[in-house]
């Protein structure tokens, strides 16, 4: 199958238009540097003279990063944080990125989910990471902190276009909010796409999921190998969600799209270079490929978006993300595609 390149292009100058919703698990990458200086004589351990700090939005909060640099900050977040300097640390983050967090939900008894990254260098060496802390809450959510988050779901979902379900599985998406998303949304016709790591058959009622080759073979309890396997892996979550389509993203083996006509597409990396960095481009593809659903892309070319964007964000360090024009310079000649029944 060729897929028109003015097609793509003409759905990525119309990104900008949608508004997107992002629920889940909000975080924030605290990035901690500095030079080593020499052994400690306390212990065993280098000690660091501290250079700087750098803040990145993570896990769901990188999702909805992506989005605003898309579409001009037409994004909200919806989530839980703690009352400690990382939730505030998260909200300036949010702010910085133009993304509206005015539906964040503050609870005393859950930690800001932190991902603390600590590195260090000698003399002109690289940086290399040395130890990572990790902040959260894993207990479910209190009925009072649901009741919060469900009231803004109900107040934001009829002012955008479609909703991300952004699972980390720390504990913001239980089964209470996930159904008060979908429901929400079904009724007002928006779009939902899921991301989410396990637990896929708990998010029926969604448009469509973008699960990731390794957490969909453990869902359905094969490897996938074959055209065939991909078909009968997509079938399964497709009976299980109701989306019309499943978009499982295969590392270095690009993407493929099973959708409820009975269409199976597989897309190729178009761009390969040197992988620098994966984290966080599972987000990216989940950002574009929602932002094309929600201005009426068929999946498939909402998913070549998405793979053009990711294949830029892989050679950058850490949660990346990228912007129109650098999309549209990145289209390749030849969209040729796998398609099949």
């Amino acid at each position: 199958m060729y897929i028109d390149k003015d097609v793509i292009k003409d759905t990525i100058n119309k990104l900008k238009s949608a508004r997107i919703l992002v629920v889940g698990d909000l975080a924030l990458d605290e990035m901690v540097y500095g030079d080593t200086e020499r052994i400690s004589r306390e212990a065993p351990v280098l000690i660091l003279q501290h250079t700087h700090t750098k803040y990145i939005l993570g896990g769901a909060s990188n999702a909805a990063h992506n989005v605003a640099d898309i579409n001009d900050g037409k994004v909200c977040v919806i989530g839980v944080i703690g009352d400690d300097y990382q939730g505030l640390d998260l909200s300036k983050a949010f702010e910085n990125a133009n993304i509206d967090c005015s539906s964040l939900i503050v609870d005393k008894d859950r930690k800001t989910i932190t991902k603390t990254r600590i590195s260090g260098s000698c003399s002109h060496s690289i940086t290399q990471q040395i130890v990572r802390i990790d902040r959260q809450t894993k207990d479910p959510l209190s009925k009072e902190t649901e009741d919060k988050i469900i009231a803004q779901i109900e107040k934001e979902i009829p002012n955008c276009d479609a909703v991300i379900i952004s699972d980390y599985h720390v504990g913001t998406l239980t089964e209470r909010i996930i159904r008060a998303i979908i429901s929400n949304a079904n009724k007002l016709h928006k779009k939902v796409i899921v991301d989410a790591q396990k637990n896929l058959d708990k998010y029926y009622g969604v448009t469509s999921m973008t699960p990731n080759l390794p957490d969909t073979q453990k869902h359905v309890g094969f490897n996938l190998k074959t055209k065939e396997d991909f078909i009968k892996a997509g079938n399964i979550l497709l009976e299980q969600s109701g989306a019309e389509a499943i978009l499982i993203t295969c590392g270095s083996e690009g993407m493929v799209i099973i959708d409820n006509s009975g269409h199976y597409y597989h897309i190729p990396v178009f761009n390969k270079v040197e992988v620098f960095d994966v984290t966080g481009a599972g987000d990216t593809v989940t950002a574009l490929y929602t932002l094309a659903l929600a201005v009426g892309a068929k999946p498939v070319i909402a998913a070549t978006i998405g793979n053009i964007a990711a294949g830029i964000v892989i050679k950058q360090f850490g949660c990346a993300t990228t912007s129109i024009s650098e999309i549209v310079n990145s289209i390749p000649e030849d969209l040729n595609i796998d398609e099949g029944e």
